[in-house]
């Protein structure tokens, strides 16, 4: 057990100077350099977030507009009906006139129906 134990450390001491090691081969950004990056990260992240919010605001609106837009159709519609079956008290609507043609062309249907059998009967 006590070589597993020292193999650990001298793993860990191998790894810390590699990382060292490593380090020192990084080319480092002056300080320049660095603002320069920085501040070209932050106006373009402040870019996108102006676009966004200008394109939420846009959409926001139309959506609103064409709800509004949808409640007044559908206000429009349930006032229409709601005029159709107000209009029963003595004048005749579209659906009166409608079921009153459809009542004239089955009486009419009977009586030529009456007719052809009489003829039949007749011969």
């Amino acid at each position: 057990m006590a070589k597993k134990d020292v193999n650990k450390e001298k793993s860990k001491n191998n790894f810390f100077k590699e990382l060292k090691s490593e380090l020192k081969k990084v080319t480092w950004p002056t300080f320049k350099k660095l603002v320069n990056n920085t501040s070209a990260v932050i106006s373009i992240v402040l870019i996108v977030c102006a676009i966004v919010f200008v394109l939420d605001v846009c959409f926001e609106n139309l959506n609103r507009l064409g709800i509004e837009r949808l409640k007044t159709l559908v206000a429009s519609d349930t006032e229409n009906v709601n005029e159709t079956t107000e209009l029963n008290d003595g004048t005749v609507t579209d659906n009166e006139n409608q079921e009153e043609s459809n009542d004239t062309v089955e009486e009419n249907a009977d009586t030529v129906q009456e007719g052809d059998s009489s003829e039949t009967q007749t011969e």
